[in-house]
């Protein structure tokens, strides 16, 4: 399997909203897509100094997936999210590989 993770430090004053959205818009919008097979979401119980981060995990059987998504999709994906939160939040994206233990 292959995880795309997005870590997300949202400032406190939008924290209902951009979860609301997520939750309602934006994550739906996503397994729409079809190359997700699953999806989750968490949040970072550490304290931090400023915001509150949320780690967003979609789960996908191969890398072609996740790359034609990045390709094609990501970048109007995330230029709605960052359009409407602009400068009230800082988001990292990964790829990683599930690995036999």
């Amino acid at each position: 399997m292959i995880l795309y993770n997005i870590t997300y430090n949202i400032e406190t004053e939008i924290e209902s909203d951009w979860l609301a959205w997520m939750k309602t818009i934006h994550i739906p919008k996503m397994m729409d897509t079809g190359y997700f097979s699953s999806v989750r979401l968490f949040k970072l119980l550490n304290i931090e100094d400023a915001g509150t981060t949320y780690s967003l995990q979609f789960m996908s059987d191969t890398l072609e997936k996740i790359q034609d998504f990045l390709e094609n999709l990501a970048p109007l994906l995330a230029e709605e999210h960052n359009s409407r939160y602009k400068n009230k939040h800082v988001a990292f994206r990964m790829v990683l590989q599930e690995m036999d233990l």
